[in-house]
């Protein structure tokens, strides 16, 4: 059995954000029309090399429940035509704002988009209507730079939980 470490990182205001500005070509468009089949590919082609496994499994009717819900947003990253990563926001009555999926396709891994994506992703939490704070979690099976990058960009970890996988 092996250890994994889940990280949650907070950021509790805007002005905490240390923005990456520089996009390197790569644009960011809000899914306006939303399809869960979409979401679901999204999660397979920017999880697959990282062990996002745990909604494979589910019905489309859970699927279309969740990425059609009006709380959920979705965005994707394109570079010169080709879908480079994504991410979706989950926002709730409290005014949390989930960061629930973040990612880049392994074939734009290493090229410097993932510090621009994740600012275009906080901006885009604290965008919405009563956000009070924005969060996430990442885990060690995750890419060596997903935790450098949150910390960089201004989240701070405020729990750590260490499971057996």
């Amino acid at each position: 059995m092996s250890e994994v470490t889940i990280y949650y990182l907070e950021m509790n205001t805007l002005t905490e954000l240390n923005p990456k500005l520089e996009s390197r070509g790569l644009t960011v468009t809000q899914v306006e029309i939303k399809n869960f089949r979409f979401n679901r590919f999204l999660y397979q082609y920017v999880g697959e090399p990282w062990e996002w496994t745990d909604k494979l499994t589910h019905s489309d009717e859970s699927w279309k429940t969740y990425a059609e819900s009006p709380m959920v947003s979705t965005y994707v990253a394109y570079y010169r035509g080709a879908i480079a990563g994504y991410f979706e926001l989950q926002n709730t009555s409290s005014g949390d704002v989930e960061i629930m999926y973040f990612g880049l396709a392994p074939d734009f891994i290493g090229k410097g988009f993932g510090g621009y994506l994740l600012t275009c992703a906080i901006k885009s939490a604290w965008s919405l209507p009563d956000a009070k704070r924005v969060w996430l979690h990442t885990c060690s099976l995750d890419h060596l730079s997903a935790l450098q990058n949150y910390k960089a960009r201004g989240f701070k970890i405020y729990k750590e939980e260490v499971e057996q996988g």
